[in-house]
């Protein structure tokens, strides 16, 4: 049997949803937007002011629908590009999914060790000390204080916020929202009846708007990009996700093609995953929801090898399975574009 959670995100990118579950859902949005935009109208109107960073310049790299739609990798192709011009970077997250309470501030990593494992950390900020070297990483649920601590005790010059465009609370100087080119704004319904985060009044604080497209063929993804940046009047660029190989998580040994495999991931958006695997002969399909905590429990009754994405690998390294591969994704954005001031 499905998770309700299951059910309510298959809902969010129906194009008719219908039902009683879509319509209590939409009732209860009502109250979700009076609030989303009560919150937005005292930013707009400067009745409540953000907090600013000294001496730092702030990137949020953030979205207007819930989870799935690609910003981890881009903030990690942002902190990378930076470091290699020799700014002194860090990555602040929300870590949530994380055991790390996250009313204190937490290192996770100082660019050069990692300091607690994936399940501590939360798979999203572990994935990202991981794979951006030089770059510090810190979740907190108060940006601004990790912010300050980043710039104040280590010198940090640029902090990103990873998924930060709803955190309000700590001025930005660029705000950068990604959306996906196939699943968009869904059936564009507030949470809990749609995906969306915000109301239309959202759009008017972007500085950049980022076309994710997760497949092999981008021709769709650029042409609604030039769709979006004429009806937004905004900046918009494509962010080319495709994959690259597959690999064993203990041995880095890739995997041949058309080998028979079960599929297996805890993303928020599970079939473009599936969709990546074409390549492979996929036997079974085993999803679970966003962020989930794997148990051995979880894989004891799956046989012969196991692929899954980078970020359930960091949480499934820990078993004692020597069969479980990660799907590598490469992500191609020019980032020099999108950091370009207009």
């Amino acid at each position: 049997m499905k998770n309700i959670k299951t059910n309510i995100t298959k809902l969010h990118y129906e194009r008719n949803p219908k039902g009683f579950l879509y319509e209590f859902l939409k009732f209860c949005s009502i109250f979700y937007g009076i609030g989303s935009r009560m919150k937005n109208f005292c930013y707009d109107k400067k009745i409540i002011k953000p907090k600013r960073i000294a001496n730092a310049y702030v990137i949020s790299v953030g979205n207007m629908t819930t989870g799935g739609v690609g910003k981890t990798p881009v903030v990690s192709e942002i902190a990378k590009y930076l470091i290699e011009y020799g700014k002194k970077v860090a990555i602040i997250s929300r870590g949530y999914g994380g055991k790390l309470s996250n009313r204190k501030i937490n290192m996770i990593s100082d660019g050069l060790a990692i300091y607690f494992d994936a399940i501590q950390a939360g798979d999203e900020p572990f994935w990202l000390a991981e794979n951006t070297p030089g770059c510090y990483v810190f979740t907190c649920k108060d940006r601004y204080m990790a912010a300050k601590m980043a710039v104040e005790k280590f010198g940090v010059e640029v902090i990103i916020l990873d998924d930060g465009f709803q955190h309000r609370k700590l001025h930005r100087d660029l705000d950068i929202v990604l959306m996906d080119s196939v699943k968009g704004f869904g059936n564009e319904n507030l949470l809990p009846a749609g995906p969306l985060r915000e109301g239309p009044e959202a759009l008017e604080r972007i500085d950049k708007f980022v076309i994710v497209s997760k497949s092999t063929k981008h021709d769709n993804a650029k042409k609604i990009a030039r769709i979006m940046q004429k009806r937004l009047k905004l900046p918009t660029t494509v962010c080319y996700t495709e994959p690259d190989y597959v690999y064993n998580i203990k041995t880095g040994q890739r995997l041949m093609e058309g080998i028979e495999v079960t599929a297996m991931c805890a993303i928020g958006q599970p079939q473009q995953f599936y969709d990546f695997l074409s390549n492979y002969q996929v036997k079974e399909k085993i999803t679970f929801d966003d962020h989930h905590q794997y148990t051995p429990l979880d894989i004891v009754d799956i046989t012969g090898n196991i692929i899954t994405t980078e970020k359930d690998a960091v949480k499934l390294a820990r078993f004692e399975r020597n069969n479980i591969y990660a799907l590598r994704l490469k992500t191609k954005i020019d980032v020099e574009e999108l950091l370009k001031q207009d």
